[in-house]
């Protein structure tokens, strides 16, 4: 009687131990790159020669659920599956870009040649020379120079001639050609003290000092011994580098967030001491189609010259965001039917889940919507999960 009841509790052992095997004889094998290719036997990928992963019941069953993918940790690796955890951010971030330091424009000082004439001297001045105002640069002769000083004589010895009541009149014709003359003479760029000169003289000068109209740096020079210029020709162009443009290249996801007066930090690299402050202009930054750059303006004081016209700088500009609920910008799957992100569930698998976003920078997306802070979501090889994901669900119909 024994043996018989031994009989039947063998046979039930075996029917399990057969249809554990059958639960785990893989339905299919697939190419772990591409997992449009399947295969009913075991062997390697035509493409990437990697072996063909096997692909059993229960994970099928997992895979079954709308919008879930199960994954080995093999399979996420050659896929490229990379986490990141939802965090809540304080809306406080640094913007870190590279700037190239400009002339201050309106800090740009030209001296223009008033006349035609000759270069008679060249006094010690060369580009990048620092000058004071009033400083000599250029001896010069021309015929309309010696015109305009005559003019000027002769006005003179017209009011001297005139009464005292004349002169005392505004409107005194001698007086108002002796402030035309003055003019003139100022506008080919003599100077205060041969103007006085002349008034004390009345001879004529002939080889006219032309001198810096501000103090600054001498960012040009056109000008050369015994050379012929014409009238309009700028000579020399002064810059005061105390104060000085940095434009700085932003995306528009980080041009978005940063406003007028905002305040940035500019060092030079591989001088970490050198920081210094800078402040977003007021003006319209244009946009660079090559580089697909807006062109941001900041100005900065210059005290010691350290900033020079064309060097690059290191440009930090604080902003500030509505604090909120953060992921990397890579985590976001974006359609036509909306956006996407996959959460890491705990059985190992991934959930397809859709999310309403808000603000975005160039490394991270607020998500308004869709997600817990804690969750971890998947940040990069998202599109390969995604790709899968529509062929299951191609799968499914077609059962």
């Amino acid at each position: 009687m024994l043996f018989m009841a031994v009989l039947p509790l063998a046979a039930a052992h075996a029917q399990t131990a057969v249809a554990d095997a059958n639960a785990r004889k893989p339905l299919y094998y697939r190419d772990p790159m591409h997992p449009s290719y399947t295969s009913d036997k075991p062997g390697k990928a035509p493409d990437c020669g990697m072996d063909l992963v096997p692909v059993y019941a229960d994970d099928a069953g997992a895979s079954s659920r709308p919008g879930t993918i199960q994954l080995t940790a093999q399979q996420q690796k050659l896929m490229g599956i990379r986490l990141a955890r939802v965090e809540n951010s304080t809306g406080r971030r640094t913007i870190r870009t590279i700037g190239r330091v400009a002339v201050d424009e309106t800090r740009v000082f030209p001296l223009i040649a008033g006349a035609e004439g000759w270069v008679t001297q060249i006094f010690a001045s060369t580009t990048d020379s620092t000058v004071r105002r009033g400083q000599p640069l250029a001896a010069v002769y021309g015929r309309d120079y010696t015109a305009a000083e005559r003019a000027y004589i002769y006005a003179l010895r017209t009011a001297a001639s005139q009464s005292a009541v004349s002169q005392a009149d505004p409107q005194d014709t001698p007086a108002a050609n002796i402030k035309e003359a003055r003019l003139t003479l100022e506008n080919m760029g003599f100077g205060e003290e041969q103007i006085e000169q002349l008034a004390r003289s009345h001879q004529v000068i002939l080889n006219v000092t032309l001198q810096s109209p501000a103090d600054g740096i001498i960012i040009k020079r056109n000008v050369f011994p015994k050379q012929k210029f014409d009238r309009g020709a700028e000579l020399f162009r002064i810059a005061d580098l105390k104060h000085v443009w940095i434009v700085a290249d932003l995306f528009g996801d980080d041009a978005a967030q940063v406003h007028s007066g905002a305040t940035a930090r500019i060092s030079i690299p591989g001088r970490p001491m050198s920081g210094m402050r800078a402040t977003v202009s007021e003006s319209l930054a244009p946009y660079d189609e090559a580089s697909r750059t807006l062109k941001l303006r900041l100005e900065a004081d210059n005290p010691k010259l350290v900033l020079r016209p064309d060097m690059v700088v290191d440009v930090e500009i604080s902003t500030s965001l509505r604090p909120g609920l953060v992921v990397p910008a890579g985590a976001i799957v974006s359609s036509g039917a909306g956006k996407t992100v996959f959460v890491q569930r705990g059985d190992g698998s991934f959930e397809a889940r859709p999310v309403v976003t808000g603000w975005q920078t160039a490394a991270e997306v607020e998500v308004t919507h869709g997600l817990r802070e804690g969750e971890t979501v998947v940040a990069s090889g998202n599109f390969l999960l995604d790709s899968e994901r529509r062929i299951g669900q191609g799968a499914s119909r077609q059962q």
